[in-house]
């Protein structure tokens, strides 16, 4: 009979022991997730890439509007959700794709650069209640204190410079902070990582050199995210200043060419510059083969030729669109907020937390699991502080890294 009388109560016990420890743990789990927030919105949080300014310029896209993220013709940031994710800085990126080295596509891309450009001043003037423009380290503390965004400029490609060395002036006068030197193609200023037509690497050209003078001179950031192997070790040994990656990640996680090697991101270190990891999944996560997509992108290539040989903006555009619906119709297994997250872990165990932050590339290709859309920003203070992470330490990757670096920058320019 005792045995009949001890079997409940053994079952209660350990009924109360689980439910016990299930409350403990969601206690827990929301004490993590309040103190994520605490941190989150007490923090400078910057963001170094996107390329939302494309949607800007097309004109029927609002940024003051918020769109349902998901959508696909809602983006990845508008100001609302950068609210809402407690995004303090963005640097909204002109973005020019690589182009013929002739006169008149060098005067295209300049075309397109000071039209993107507009785009973002028109954005600050339409909503000065919102958000500002921003030009120095200190005005994003301001337009933080003020309850706006702050709004930075960054030009991606320096093939609107053309040959032109006035023009890196020209464009800081207009606010940009910093010059992404090349694209996905050699340039007049350096050679890409992803150029496939020349394989051998030259690096940073006579005029690149100028260029990388001038921007030391004004204090215009040198970004080398992009830019070949022997082209970044050219720019970090004649540069005078810290160079940043606005959106590159970890070579030795992933295994691509835009990503820094454990070589550079040491020269990196001695440099005193800083990586911004990038949310572009396969930056971040190497996929998995999928012989039905590389089947369809093979026949997308047969039937239009290379997109960088297509001059067109309609017919780019119409590429641009099945390229999506393949990759919808035949999606790659995709990076996680976890993954990308183990980036900035192998970065403070090579070079020290002081090195690293955030380079989305929303609206550019970024977005992963856990973290699609600057609404959800949040989520990687609570990773970070998951994994122990310090408020310091999430301080200077949210931020302070960046800003040790623009403001250095701005010091040497004087």
């Amino acid at each position: 009979m005792k045995v009949k009388v001890i079997i409940p109560f053994v079952i209660i016990l350990l009924s109360f022991t689980f439910c016990q420890s299930s409350c403990t743990a969601k206690q827990d789990e929301e004490a993590l997730k309040a103190r994520a927030r605490e941190i989150h919105d007490k923090v400078l949080t910057v963001d170094t890439h996107c390329d939302t300014p494309m949607r800007m310029a097309r004109g029927e896209w609002d940024i003051g509007q918020r769109h349902e993220p998901g959508q696909r013709r809602s983006g990845k940031i508008d100001l609302p959700r950068m609210a809402e994710g407690g995004l303090d800085a963005e640097f909204f990126a002109a973005f020019v794709g690589q182009g013929a080295l002739t006169p008149e596509g060098r005067a295209k891309a300049k075309e397109r650069a000071d039209l993107l450009i507009d785009a973002i001043h028109k954005m600050c003037e339409d909503y000065p209640d919102l958000v500002g423009l921003a030009t120095t380290p200190e005005d994003a503390y301001r337009l933080e204190s003020e309850g706006k965004r702050a709004a930075f400029i960054g030009m991606e490609n320096g093939y609107p410079i053309g040959k032109d060395i006035s023009l890196v002036e020209k464009f800081y006068e207009r606010g940009v902070r910093y010059i992404t030197l090349c694209h996905g193609s050699d340039n007049d200023i350096c050679d890409s990582s992803t150029e496939r037509r020349n394989p051998e690497d030259n690096g940073l050209s006579d005029f690149g050199r100028e260029v990388v003078a001038e921007c030391n001179r004004l204090g215009i950031m040198i970004d080398v995210s992009h830019i070949s192997d022997k082209s970044f070790f050219d720019v970090v040994e004649l540069t005078k200043a810290p160079v940043i990656a606005s959106h590159s990640s970890v070579r030795t996680l992933c295994n691509h060419p835009r990503n820094l090697s454990d070589e550079m991101l040491r020269a990196l270190t001695a440099n005193g510059g800083v990586i911004q990891i990038c949310f572009v999944s396969s930056f971040v996560k190497e996929s998995k083969p999928n012989p039905e997509r590389e089947k369809a992108i093979a026949e997308l290539r047969e039937k239009y030729g290379s997109l960088r040989e297509v001059k067109d903006e309609a017919l780019q555009e119409k590429i641009r669109k099945e390229y999506t619906e393949i990759f919808e119709k035949y999606p790659a297994e995709g990076a996680t907020l976890k993954d990308l997250v183990d980036h900035i872990d192998f970065v403070v165990d090579l070079i020290g937390v002081g090195h690293v932050g955030i380079g989305t590339d929303f609206d550019g290709g970024g977005g992963i699991e856990g973290c699609d859309d600057v609404s959800e920003m949040s989520n990687i203070t609570e990773e970070l502080l998951r994994r122990s992470y310090s408020e310091e330490d999430i301080q200077k990757i949210w931020g302070g890294n960046l800003m040790r670096v623009f403001k250095k920058v701005c010091e040497i320019a004087k």
